[in-house]
């Protein structure tokens, strides 16, 4: 039986890996030596190139990393490495939630140090070539200490509790492990940008001016209530903008990104946030934590019918049955269904996309918004004109060109390149 799954895991490694290099195989051939017509306006001859530059340097080292990543979890199940790791880990005790948390602190400290030369290379090579980066090594290697201690903390402490659940009330500890994780995503949704984003970066209230008006009347307008709206300095560490709604109720709040305000001008960052608020007032954000919270409780009750399944850990080469072994076994089985959940998820969050600049174009301004986007996207050298296919699965936004007709903006500006020039930003949103 165990070699079945073996099989089945193998199986389903390499159909994820080749499926990615296919999509990314129809995205490059999406592309066009010549600045396609539809792109007239919007590129020009010399951004357009750059921008597929760019692309190139990014897949190169996206194809390179993953097939690192690949062939690493090949030689693990093949030459019994999560067992030698399980049997590691042993040595520091016999209790299971200690075995576990060393077990998963061995694997993804190994695996993040293996894959930081390529992170160095995209922030100090790529990303510095192409005008973006402003992160110093210092700031790198503090981000990087930092995020192993928060996933330590909080990752292991969530770790040792679900464990704990499954040692008292076995296979039903997938109600206990769905609600602590309920609870969490609702505390973190609420409290990530008072608690977590200040260990990284700095954030101010916005200060009175012409902008924090124009923000004031689109609230009135709008019908909002909104007293935070902090200005954090993303240019600590890159050139790239971004804006973002967190939280609920009274804990709301809105986040502009300091190279957001310095590269756009007011009616388009109050569109930017026109489109942020329609995203709280047609609900989305709960929409979407009720969603994380239904999808996260559907896969701890599959995990629960196959925890106590020896043969999970023998597939990855143990002789003793383990809850971490089964996590990681059945982590990999459960991928296909994963990518289906992920694929509908993709679908509805570009629908909120959608009715987010419909609203934002109801109370604000939809050129101005327009005009926002195509200078964002133009000088983050983005693709344009990915492949539908490559779309479907990978964009949670809908590509520009769609959200410009959608917005009923049909001419563009001639030489956006001038209008934009100062322009160095992006928003995902």
């Amino acid at each position: 039986m165990y070699n079945t799954i073996f099989y089945i895991i193998l199986a389903v490694l390499v159909f994820d890996f080749l499926l990615e290099r296919f999509l990314e195989y129809l995205n490059t051939k999406a592309w066009s030596p010549e600045l396609p017509e539809v792109l007239k306006g919007i590129y020009d001859e010399t951004k357009y190139h750059r921008s597929q530059q760019y692309y190139k340097a990014n897949l190169k080292l996206g194809i390179f990393s993953s097939t690192l990543s690949f062939l690493l979890i090949l030689m693990m199940l093949f030459f019994g490495g999560f067992a030698w790791v399980d049997q590691l880990a042993r040595h520091f005790g016999e209790n299971e939630i200690i075995v576990s948390l060393v077990f998963f602190g061995l694997l993804g400290l190994a695996f993040d140090l293996i894959m930081t030369p390529f992170s160095l290379y995209d922030t100090f090579v790529i990303e510095e070539k192409f005008g973006f980066n402003k992160t110093t090594l210092k700031t790198f290697v503090s981000d990087k200490l930092k995020g192993w201690l928060l996933i330590a903390l909080i990752g292991g402490g969530l770790l040792a509790l679900i464990i704990w659940f499954y040692q008292l009330t076995g296979n039903l500890f997938w109600i206990w492990a769905w609600i602590l994780a309920a609870v969490f995503m609702i505390f973190l949704s609420m409290f990530y940008s008072s608690l977590i984003v200040p260990l990284f970066n700095k954030q101010t209230p916005l200060k009175e001016g012409e902008l924090k008006k124009a923000i004031s009347d689109l609230c009135h307008r709008a019908g909002f209530t909104l007293n935070n709206v902090y200005v954090i300095d993303g240019s600590k560490r890159s050139t790239k903008a971004n804006a973002y709604f967190s939280g609920l109720g009274k804990k709301k709040r809105v986040v502009l990104y300091d190279t957001l305000i310095n590269d756009l001008e007011t009616d388009e960052i109050v569109a930017v946030l026109a489109h942020e608020i329609g995203h709280y007032k047609k609900k989305h954000t709960l929409t979407g934590i009720m969603l994380s919270v239904l999808q996260t409780g559907l896969t701890f009750w599959l995990f629960s019918l196959f925890v106590g399944s020896p043969q999970l850990s023998q597939a990855l080469g143990a002789e003793q049955s383990s809850f971490h072994l089964g996590l990681i076994a059945f982590g990999i089985i459960f991928s296909p269904v994963s990518t289906i959940l992920g694929l509908g998820s993709a679908i509805l969050s570009r629908r909120h996309e959608f009715q987010a600049d419909a609203f934002a174009a109801a109370h604000s301004d939809a050129r101005k918004l327009g005009s926002a986007l195509i200078k964002l996207s133009v000088n983050n050298l983005s693709n344009l004109t990915p492949h539908p296919l490559y779309v479907f699965f990978h964009y949670s936004h809908p590509p520009l060109l769609e959200r410009l007709r959608a917005l009923g903006i049909n001419k563009l500006p001639d030489h956006p390149e001038e209008k934009y020039k100062n322009s160095t930003s992006k928003c995902n949103d």
